[in-house]
């Protein structure tokens, strides 16, 4: 099984307060960095490692243009948020327990940057998935096809097709064995590998 992270900002506070008590430019407002709403997603697999080039263009929606974005084009996620957030995005890159015990779902983790007078907040989620290899490419009535028996399993929760392989996304494991006969039973095509 591999495994993406996928990151939202889900709210940003602002403490004014203590910026205009402590901070070089009292009224610094709120962080620039980030947006709510703002997703990126990161991804560990094959040629890509997102995580070595501290979330570089790893962002995939946004409020606002994407320069000057953390995550975006022009540079990486901000220090203080990668500080905080990095040991979760690289558990979940690597199959892990997020925070085992005391979130309600061990893949999913609330945290935020360590800016005490206007932090970011952020949901940090491990995406597990199978790369599914097929021995020639598919048309496009065997992907819907194909995606409509998929949808059907309990485990899966999205097909997404690329160009070399399969991404079938899963909230619980399945066997690949069944996978391998569910896909192969849609069309005359054969499966190479699953990762």
């Amino acid at each position: 099984m591999q495994h993406k992270v996928k990151l939202t900002v889900i709210d940003k506070k602002l403490y004014p307060d203590l910026q205009e008590q402590y901070c070089a430019d009292p009224a610094s407002g709120a962080c620039p960095c980030y947006h709510v709403g703002d997703e990126f997603l990161f991804e560990r697999y094959g040629a890509t490692d997102d995580f070595w080039h501290m979330g570089l263009n790893t962002l995939k929606q946004t409020v606002k243009t994407a320069d000057g974005i953390a995550g975006g084009a022009s540079f990486p996620h901000c220090s203080e948020a990668w500080d905080a957030i990095s040991r979760y995005i690289y558990t979940g890159l690597q199959g892990g327990s997020i925070m085992r015990g005391w979130m309600k779902d061990e893949r999913v983790m609330i945290a935020c940057c360590s800016d005490g007078t206007r932090p970011v907040i952020f949901k940090i989620e491990r995406l597990d998935y199978k790369a599914v290899y097929l021995d020639r490419d598919m048309n496009a009535d065997c992907q819907n096809r194909l995606k409509d028996v998929l949808m059907h399993l309990d485990a899966v929760t999205e097909v997404v097709f690329r160009e070399e392989y399969i991404e079938i996304y899963l909230q619980s494991d399945l066997n690949d064995e069944l996978l391998k006969a569910v896909v192969e039973s849609c069309g005359e095509y054969g499966v190479q590998k699953i990762d």
